[in-house]
């Protein structure tokens, strides 16, 4: 809710105290200086930018901080997408720092994107002098207004004994209640006056009062529809992540026996390989996990929005559920689908209060009986797995590239995915355990994604493996950020999904538009480099990433996969660059299409499932 305190997250970095007399060393400073001394009290360690004019009197006493480690980005959309992997892989606040007019606009994606996501994010851009703004100044943009829609809150700073507390501030509306990105523009004069620093300052947020402790009374009326039900069904979302509530998800969901379904930001927060697992909702999610939501008789959302990719047509979505919706941003609730049992709160604790509301019950004598439900699911599961089929050209399967990459991959290995076929396919055919092991544009969808956020999440987690699973459409959005990478001492790793298309798009092209491939193909045709079309040649990736200081290989055969990607896992001195080229007609299935009813789903092309007659008593 950008430009109010009305705000809702979680992973609070240190803060200082709310009101109330304290004391604190006083120090003459600048306004630059003010701001790096309030970042180090902050904890931010990892700041992404790209300095400019307005913003240059803050890189000078940046350079001083042993606190705050600066890492230079090519562009400064790449510098919103790394503080966002960063964010995602630690729990802490991103942060990513630019110039006025340009600077702070190139930022705009990434903030949206962290918007959508509900990702902690502090950006700090620099603004002309207060005394030039409003009048076109050179490198003007109002960035204010221009991001008042995709912040959670965000401000204009003018004067220099302001900042410490617009900073303290910024930092804690980010990560507390529905955490999400905040914008601090300060002035150049700001930057350039005279002031003086003391920590902590006084914050002042009337209105913004998160509330994170569940009703008791919405608990217990959860709880009995839950031992009442039939067909129960765990809908969990991304919040359940934010919360820090994975533990208590896994101890309700053997409580109860209930089926999970973890949306496609969700990944991680109950095991893959649990057998209440039932996979990811939506429009390419598993026909068991979809049919599962479609026929539950009471859907537990946790920390989820109901969003238009897991619904499908809403009016045809779940008829037969009653809902109990949790969520720690109350203007979620009843958005999209009515609640019958509304609960306002943090995942975690309205979890944990459900397991003993539910543990109540169950001394009680009211326990519910799923079995026939499971009897169903279980069908639907085994009779539509997820698969793919391997390319009769002998040429690499897309979803063998990912899964095998998984497969390889270091225990504790993060995956970071750009936004397209790739980024379902590694979402089915990559297991995942643990949270925080997944990093995805879940909600804005944002093609460049990958290689910044993977670079942010290595940043911030430097001891475990990173993947970034790209696309040949998306890598060529922000791969400058490999030499960031290289020159930075942050060893990524790159697989290119490299098929010659922007291949969702082409996908949609094959299945509505009569198989006319407008502008999505990404290569240029048979030619005595490339005789056979395969793939996109033009940039020649493996040259590209050597150039920014990669390791780079390409892999075309099957035979060679398994080596590849071993070779890949063992090179850690430097970015490595992985150019998969895949067949192009591989398509993500299951599949409900855009509008269409997730009745309609499809679990291979022309392939409808058969739920029998009986399934909808």
């Amino acid at each position: 809710m950008p430009m109010t305190e009305q705000a809702t997250g979680a992973h609070p970095q240190p803060r200082p105290r709310s009101g109330g007399q304290h004391s604190a060393s006083v120090e003459h400073v600048t306004g630059a200086q003010s701001l790096i001394r309030s970042l180090e009290e902050v904890g931010a360690d990892t700041v992404f930018g790209i300095p400019g004019g307005a913003i240059l009197p803050a890189y000078d006493p940046l350079m001083d901080s042993t606190r705050v480690r600066h890492v230079l980005v090519r562009h400064e959309q790449g510098a919103g997408h790394a503080a966002t992997g960063y964010a995602q892989a630690t729990g802490r606040v991103g942060v990513c720092m630019a110039t006025s007019g340009p600077g702070a606009t190139n930022l705009v994606t990434p903030i949206a994107d962290a918007h959508m996501d509900s990702v902690p994010l502090v950006a700090i851009t620099g603004q002309v002098a207060s005394k030039a703004i409003g009048t076109d100044a050179f490198q003007e943009a109002d960035i204010v207004g221009i991001t008042m829609p995709i912040t959670k809150h965000n401000f204009l700073v003018t004067k220099a004994e302001d900042i410490p507390r617009v900073i303290a501030q910024a930092f804690h509306i980010a990560s507390t209640g529905r955490p999400g990105p905040v914008l601090v523009d300060i002035a150049k004069d700001a930057l350039q006056a005279k002031t003086t620093f003391s920590w902590p300052p006084v914050m002042d947020l009337p209105g913004y009062r998160p509330v994170t402790k569940p009703h008791a009374k919405q608990i217990r009326e959860a709880a009995k529809l839950i031992t009442a039900a039939k067909r129960p069904i765990l809908y969990v979302g991304g919040g359940v992540l934010k919360a820090g509530a994975t533990a208590e998800l896994k101890v309700l969901a053997e409580l109860t026996g209930a089926p999970v379904t973890t949306t496609l930001m969700a990944l991680g927060a109950f095991p893959d390989s649990h057998p209440q697992h039932l996979g990811m909702p939506g429009m390419h999610g598993s026909v068991a996990a979809v049919t599962g939501l479609q026929k539950a008789d009471l859907i537990i959302a946790l920390g989820a929005r109901f969003d238009d990719r897991v619904t499908g047509k809403l009016d045809s979505f779940a008829p037969y559920a009653k809902i109990v919706h949790a969520d720690i941003d109350p203007a979620e609730i009843g958005k999209n689908r009515a609640a019958d049992v509304p609960i306002v709160g943090d995942a975690r604790e309205v979890i944990a209060d459900l397991v003993q509301a539910v543990q109540k019950e169950h001394s009680e004598g009211q326990q519910g009986d799923y079995s026939a439900w499971w009897t169903d699911l279980n069908r639907w599961r085994d009779t539509y797995p997820l698969g793919y089929d391997q390319p009769a050209d002998g040429s690499l399967s897309p979803q063998h590239v990912i899964e095998r990459i998984g497969q390889l991959a270091p225990v504790g290995t993060i995956f970071a995915a750009g936004v397209g076929q790739h980024q379902m396919w590694s979402a089915h055919f990559v297991q995942f355990e643990k949270p925080a092991t997944w990093l995805n544009s879940g909600g804005a969808g944002t093609m460049g994604y990958a290689v910044p956020a993977a670079m942010g999440a290595k940043a911030g987690a430097p001891g475990q493996t990173v993947w970034a699973i790209d696309g040949d459409g998306c890598f060529q959005m922000t791969n400058q950020e490999l030499t960031t990478c290289a020159l930075n001492n942050i060893p990524i790793k790159v697989a290119i999904i490299n098929n010659g298309a922007l291949g969702m798009v082409r996908q949609w092209q094959t299945l509505f538009y009569n198989q006319r491939y407008s502008n999505t193909v990404l290569h240029s045709g048979p030619n005595d480099v490339n005789p056979d079309a395969r793939g996109t040649r033009v940039p020649d990736f493996v040259k590209l990433s050597e150039a920014m200081g990669c390791y780079a290989i390409r892999c075309e055969s099957p035979d060679d996969l398994d080596k590849v990607i071993e070779e890949a896992n063992s090179v850690n001195d430097r970015p490595v660059v992985v150019d998969f080229i895949v067949h192009e007609d591989a398509m993500v299935w299951p599949m409900v299409a855009a509008g269409t009813s997730n009745d309609e789903i499809l679990a291979a092309r022309d392939v409808r499932p058969d739920f029998g007659d009986n399934e909808d008593d």
